[in-house]
């Protein structure tokens, strides 16, 4: 009897870590749907990005995280990829408890039991700071382009690490010929 009630022990004690593990993250929104994709479980980093406590937004179809132009289409899209491949990702924007937008990084994947679709682990991150980040240095870098490109009385150019030229400007060209 003694050897029944060891892993029966551990395997709740198993059980309660990782329930704490996963209320514990809060950088990630994770979240249970079912096969419909209704939420029937939610994370505190769930909460923490998406606004819903746990009993405002468990029982809802997850399709409210989407900004309505994109609900008829993309929620259904992604559970069927899911459905059909195992995965889906994507990044995009969603929406907020209080209408706000945030670019997130969406994973879903399927979740079988016994060979049968019992619902989809959903993992999503704001990743708004990184993207405006990336769009900050992707127009800095175009306007120093324009910048050097555009400069005509001084030749600048680009060398690799053997000094072959790689690239160089219109002061290049108009001087060097």
């Amino acid at each position: 009897m003694r050897e029944e009630t060891i892993p029966a022990r551990s395997l709740l004690e198993s059980e309660r870590a990782f329930r704490l593990l996963v209320q514990g993250v809060t950088d990630y929104a994770i979240c249970m749907l079912d096969p419909g994709g209704v939420v029937s479980s939610w994370n505190a980093g769930a909460e923490r990005i998406k606004g819903y406590e746990a009993p405002e937004i468990i029982g809802q179809h997850f399709s409210v995280f989407y900004p309505p132009e994109d609900r008829a289409v993309l929620p259904g899209r992604a559970l069927e990829t899911a459905r059909r491949t195992g995965r889906f990702e994507a990044e995009g924007w969603r929406v907020r408890k209080d209408g706000t937008r945030f670019f997130a990084s969406a994973v879903i994947d399927a979740i079988h039991e016994d060979g049968q679709l019992v619902g989809f682990a959903k993992i999503t991150r704001d990743i708004t700071e990184r993207m405006r980040a990336r769009a900050a240095l992707s127009e800095s870098e175009n306007h120093f382009r324009l910048l050097v490109d555009n400069v005509t009385d001084y030749a600048l150019y680009m060398l690799d690490p053997e000094g072959r030229v790689t690239n160089w400007n219109l002061g290049g060209q108009r001087i060097k010929g």
